[in-house]
């Protein structure tokens, strides 16, 4: 199976570069300055579960020729319009779209661009960052790619995916529920974006400074946000998100945090933004996630006025 990873960056670097190391047909789609540094540097991979430098197999936008059998999307969303018109002479009629950009927009803007059949349900969890030396630094040892149907049914075209991702050095997982778990990451997603950025800190430092009782009523706006809008969260994700955003000493932060911290570009429309327009339209009370809101947009404008 021939797979297009397009981007090289801190998730399709880390994923392309293990599928690669495992043997795997793996070419990735980058920009000429990024492949110019390829070339002279290799592909770096530094992780609890292994260093690996590689020599990977590149193409740009012009140099595409024909169809791949699947494509693992996993640029940053704001980037989406520009990467389909780069991707567009990689998709066939039997290629498989894997995004596993955050929030659920892209799914739609997929959808109208390519049709729904290419589109399959993808989540990815792994903490990766681009060091400056342009290395993928892995920051914890979790590291999940979920895909399948996004209408729960079984396929052919998903089991032989499921076949490839197996045994590639990391966790692959085939899923019947992929929507609802895309749904879920969302949630989480939001509420960890949210509080780490709108309360400036950790989990570990909002929890020691009294700040878990705002961080369950982030969640509780976010997951009746979701709720409202038809995919409600399972019980058992909820609990493991109260866990996980309120535990003592946790030195957990979302990169929405961190690239605002160096000053870079951010998503906050397509995790924060979207989602306060679903809830305004949906009748659902969002005060929390309405500040976020307006903090990120203050952050991002005065980024264009510099």
């Amino acid at each position: 199976m021939r797979i297009l990873v397009v981007g090289a960056g801190a998730t399709g670097g880390y994923f392309g570069g293990r599928l690669a190391q495992a043997g795997r047909d793996i070419t990735f789609l980058v920009r000429p300055g990024r492949a110019a540094r390829l070339r002279e540097d290799g592909l770096q991979i530094v992780s609890p579960h292994g260093d690996v430098t590689l020599t990977p197999r590149l193409t740009t936008a012009d140099t595409i020729e024909g169809p791949y059998d699947a494509v693992l999307l996993t640029v940053k969303a704001y980037s989406l319009d520009e990467a389909m018109e780069d991707l567009a002479p990689a998709v066939g009629p039997r290629t498989m779209i894997l995004p596993v950009l955050n929030g659920m927009r892209h799914v739609g803007k997929l959808a109208a661009r390519f049709g729904e059949r290419p589109v399959v349900g993808c989540v990815c969890r792994v903490a990766t960052t681009l060091d400056d030396r342009w290395r993928i630094v892995q920051l914890a040892g979790f590291q999940e790619l979920a895909y399948g149907e996004m209408s729960g049914a079984p396929s052919d075209r998903t089991d032989r995916l499921d076949a490839v991702m197996q045994h590639a050095g990391f966790d692959a997982r085939l899923s019947r529920t992929i929507e609802r778990e895309m749904w879920e990451k969302w949630v989480l997603l939001a509420t960890m974006g949210g509080i780490t950025c709108l309360l400036r800190g950790s989990v570990g430092e909002i929890e020691a400074t009294g700040g878990v009782p705002t961080v369950l009523r982030f969640l509780e706006e976010v997951a009746s946000t979701v709720t409202a809008a038809g995919h409600p969260p399972s019980e058992a994700f909820l609990t493991n998100a109260r866990a996980l955003l309120t535990a003592k000493g946790s030195k957990l932060t979302s990169s929405m945090y961190r690239d605002l911290q160096e000053g870079h570009p951010i998503e906050a429309d397509q995790i924060i933004g979207d989602l306060l327009a679903r809830a305004r339209r949906l009748g659902v009370p969002t005060p929390l996630l309405a500040a976020a809101d307006t903090h990120l947009s203050i952050y991002q404008a005065g980024r264009v006025a510099s």
